[in-house]
């Protein structure tokens, strides 16, 4: 089998090269505590189950679904845009139902994206923006999110030639892996930025309901102007523990929408109508049902991150996501870190290295477990 020059040029996918380490390590036995990939141990609540319970029985559910999304899930995120952001959506054309966000990232590097353009994309960052860049032939541009800048790419360092040649910038906030909020006027300065080089901004979101302390990050359709130059990217995954349901949605821009519409009714045929009605009452009942989740989290972080700096490792509490960004010290590297770590005590982390450049000096933790075993991870890191 010969494979095509964009699958042999794509290093393996960091966490499948995890999975591997972590399969030899059970097969000898190993108690692993598992902090290195952002699913969420907690269940869907409840009331979402019921209702997806019901859908899945009505007939009417079991053929193909709107290629663009029920009118009825989509018509619910724009209520829930509304209430939560205050920010007005059309419901037919800037609203775009996806099979997960994750795949309306990569998607929508094929409606913008001719080959040999410029994409910036934020490192260390979800590595799903790098490589969908390469397989619709652009030509990746790092933008470096530095601990001296808050974790926040610096548009003064991306040259005009750069600009001029850039077709998206990817953004991501709050952040995957640092944890890093969106500073105030932030978001006013990458429109500004955007507007003068003729970009679209893809804002991925996942995190904004993953929150603590009351400190509610802003969307980027807040900004004004921000319709004019992008789209943004949600997801019920991390919301509302809902990561097995694949169901997610693009909003803003309509003629972007447009766009990416276009491509996925070439490539796929929509989410199971029944999972987009479940996800309809998920939004129209998100501030009834996220609260408790963030309370989850929030008491999760304040005990993991005392009980590290407790321990001696410097940390500091993250405002949101369920992340904790940690600087090492330079004895180690933190692939190195991580694989003696994983060896000695069964604690599994992801080196900041493998979700791009500049995470090499850091580690990421997950809260994507019991209050217990994060205790017990701190306790087998003070034996290293």
């Amino acid at each position: 089998m010969i494979y095509s020059k964009r699958i042999q040029q794509l290093p393996p996918y960091p966490f499948a090269d995890l999975d591997k380490k972590k399969a030899e390590l059970k097969a000898q036995g190993k108690d692993l505590i598992n902090l290195s990939i952002g699913d969420p141990d907690l269940p869907t609540p409840e009331p979402i189950v019921k209702c997806m319970q019901a859908a899945v029985a009505k007939a009417r559910h079991h053929q193909y679904p709107p290629y663009e999304g029920t009118l009825e899930f989509k018509e619910a995120a724009a209520r829930w845009y509304q209430r939560r952001f205050n920010v007005r959506l059309d419901p037919a054309s800037e609203v775009l139902a996806l099979i997960g966000s994750k795949e309306g990232i990569a998607n929508v590097h094929y409606a913008l994206v001719d080959p040999g353009d410029i994409v910036l994309v934020p490192t260390p960052g979800y590595p799903v923006y790098d490589v969908a860049a390469k397989f619709a032939g652009g030509i990746p541009f790092n933008m470096p999110l530095g601990k001296n800048k808050n974790f926040l790419p610096d548009f003064s360092l991306i040259q005009d030639k750069i600009g001029r040649k850039a077709k998206i910038m990817h953004l991501n906030y709050p952040n995957n892996p640092t944890a890093a909020p969106a500073s105030d006027g932030f978001f006013n300065d990458a429109v500004h930025f955007a507007k003068q080089h003729n970009i679209m901004i893809c804002h991925d979101a996942a995190y904004t309901e993953i929150y603590f302390d009351n400190r509610k990050p802003k969307s980027f359709l807040q900004t004004p102007g921000a319709k004019e130059v992008g789209i943004e990217f949600h997801s019920l995954s991390k919301t509302f523990n809902m990561t097995g349901w694949r169901i997610g949605f693009a909003v803003g821009n309509a003629e972007v929408l447009k766009g990416l519409a276009k491509i996925k009714t070439n490539v796929d045929s929509g989410q199971f109508t029944a999972v987009q009605e479940a996800a309809a009452f998920a939004l129209d009942h998100a501030e009834e049902l996220t609260p408790a989740i963030r309370a989850t989290y929030q008491k999760r972080r304040d005990i993991f991150v005392e009980a590290l700096n407790k321990a001696g490792f410097k940390v500091e509490a993250p405002k949101a996501t369920f992340y904790v960004w940690m600087e090492l010290s330079p004895e180690k590297t933190d692939v190195q870190f991580a694989d003696h770590l994983m060896r000695q005590t069964g604690v599994i982390v992801t080196p900041g290295s493998a979700v791009g450049e500049g995470g090499e000096n850091f580690i990421r933790f997950t809260l994507t477990a019991p209050e217990a075993r994060l205790k017990e991870a701190v306790g087998r890191m003070q034996q290293l």
